[in-house]
């Protein structure tokens, strides 16, 4: 299966439209939640997530990445300068420092269409994103795995997994307390 990866675009909209369908990926996410204070998610509620994000799109912001099967969008990776995702500076589970270094990239979250999971699609992406992260300036790529608890479900992966990131040469940075591991690459 030939697995190709585009930035997120204006022009791309409409796929990620597709790939999310009305659900907004997972409940209306429409991948806000890193990007939002608790308060400001909770008021858009789905259709306000929507907007949020297509407001983005639309502005040329960073955003992420679409993988493409055969044409049709299969999977998304949200990747963005860390100053970009709010949630960030409040999660005590990760204790983050130099929040506001724009050189950090951080990969927040896939979402795979259920008839690809399994094929090489995460893996597709997260190396596409440090390609993409690595191009715009970033100095290191972050992530936030969870580890292996035996909960496998898509919704509790939704940040990837410390065997995705490790494959793609990310190196443990640190353990907070909690199911989530930071996770660091250098740019290639």
């Amino acid at each position: 299966m030939d697995i190709e990866v585009r930035p997120v675009d204006a022009g791309r909209w409409d796929d990620l439209v597709t790939l999310f369908s009305s659900s907004g990926a997972c409940s209306g996410c429409w991948c806000m939640w890193w990007r939002l204070t608790n308060r400001e998610f909770t008021a858009n509620g789905a259709a306000g997530n929507r907007m949020a994000l297509e407001s983005l799109v639309r502005s040329g912001a960073p955003v992420g990445l679409l993988a493409y099967v055969d044409g049709e969008p299969v999977g998304w990776c949200a990747v963005a300068p860390r100053p970009e995702y709010a949630r960030l500076g409040r999660s005590r589970a990760l204790a983050l420092t130099g929040l506001d270094d724009p050189s950090v990239w951080s990969v927040v979250c896939f979402f795979v269409a259920r008839r690809h999971r399994r094929a090489g699609v995460a893996g597709a992406l997260l190396d596409a994103a440090v390609a993409h992260a690595t191009a715009a300036g970033a100095g290191v790529i972050e992530g936030y795995p969870v580890a292996a608890t035996g909960d496998g479900s898509p919704a509790s992966l939704y940040t990837g997994t410390v065997r995705l990131f490790a494959r793609a040469g990310f190196t443990v940075h640190a353990e907070p307390a909690g199911r989530r591991i930071v996770m660091h690459r250098p740019a290639r």
